[in-house]
């Protein structure tokens, strides 16, 4: 990706982390009067093109009457060939899977759409989705350039200006909606996952599912506003790591980073930082045996600058300290 991406995230995070998404309705006049067992939307099929797609897995689909008719889905557009923000956005939506359980692939749906189809073929995208550990309900696809270009300009998620051929510049919004009731947002794929979870799992929905929990304000947990450092983890890194995992059973997909700051050289750590793809590009020892230690899923490189990479490990030694303090106060008679 170039420098253009650091100009998109921060357009991502800037906007509302999740905002209705205003797209241009058909031209052609609604009917007045509709039967009421009859829910209309202007957003079916007179508007979604009926896109030819092929899955991971070989099999020939259409946008519209396969993917998403009558359905709560998610869309993003990636390629697997991405080093920055394809696999944050990847890992992100492996979150929110895991936090929607099995409902992935029953009442909401997950569609990752390459942009880089010359390259990205089913079989590359069956291996992507390996990689990443990726579950039922989550469909991988790929197409004819044209088509997929079409698809994009339609879903509001082409960039007029900045794409030209093969480029690999791209928009990074995340497409979330209800096709049957006509509700879509557009989402930052760097949001928290629990809240992606439940605009796709309650509010897209209207609630349809009733809570079990029973919360009180006396079991709610202090606030604390956060760090520069804090909010640089949480919305780049905190899709692929944990500082002090407390689900053993659960493991991220790299390392927890509980008391890295001390386990590792320090220019090491804010190099590997600001340009994990340099290091693991000259061969680095420590890189290469993270890179195949963890499923061989390359460290993204978040353009991160010195002032921010100061920031995150920052972070990290506090963060580290404050989870281990209570351990400590346990050990003192």
């Amino acid at each position: 990706m170039t420098g253009s991406w650091r100009v998109l995230l921060a357009l991502s995070l800037f906007a509302a982390s999740t905002c209705y998404w205003p797209l241009k309705p058909p031209l052609q006049a609604q009917p007045q009067v509709q039967a009421e067992t009859e829910p209309t939307t202007p957003w079916g099929a007179n508007y979604f093109p009926n896109t030819p797609l092929v899955t991971q897995d070989g099999q020939k689909v259409r946008f519209f009457d396969d993917l998403i008719k009558d359905k709560v889905v998610a869309i993003n557009f990636i390629f697997t060939g991405c080093s920055d923000s394809c696999p944050v956005e990847t890992a992100r939506l492996r979150q929110v899977q895991k936090i929607l359980g099995d409902r992935v692939g029953k009442d909401i749906f997950f569609y990752s759409i390459s942009i880089d189809p010359y390259n990205d073929t089913p079989a590359t995208l069956k291996r992507y989705a390996e990689k990443f550990g990726i579950g039922p309900g989550w469909t991988l696809l790929t197409g004819e350039p044209d088509d997929i270009e079409q698809l994009r300009r339609r879903l509001g998620l082409y960039i007029e200006g900045l794409e030209n051929g093969r480029s690999k510049d791209h928009n990074l919004s995340l497409i979330i909606g209800n096709q049957s009731t006509g509700r879509w947002m557009k989402a930052s794929p760097f949001e928290s996952p629990y809240i992606l979870a439940d605009r796709l799992g309650n509010s897209l929905h209207n609630w349809k599912q009733a809570t079990a929990s029973a919360n009180d304000y006396a079991s709610a947990p202090q606030i604390r506003p956060p760090s520069s450092g804090e909010q640089i983890f949480r919305t780049r890194c905190s899709s692929c790591h944990t500082v002090g995992n407390n689900e053993p059973g659960q493991p991220g997909i790299g390392p927890d980073l509980l008391g890295v700051t001390a386990q590792r050289d320090p220019h090491w750590l804010a190099r590997w930082l600001k340009e994990p793809d340099q290091m693991l590009a000259e061969k680095d020892p420590l890189a290469t045996l993270l890179y195949e230690q963890y499923n061989r899923l390359a460290m993204p490189n978040m353009r991160l600058g010195d002032a921010e990479v100061t920031a995150l490990i920052s972070y990290l030694e506090e963060e580290t300290a404050r989870l281990r303090a209570p351990l400590a106060d346990r050990g003192n008679p």
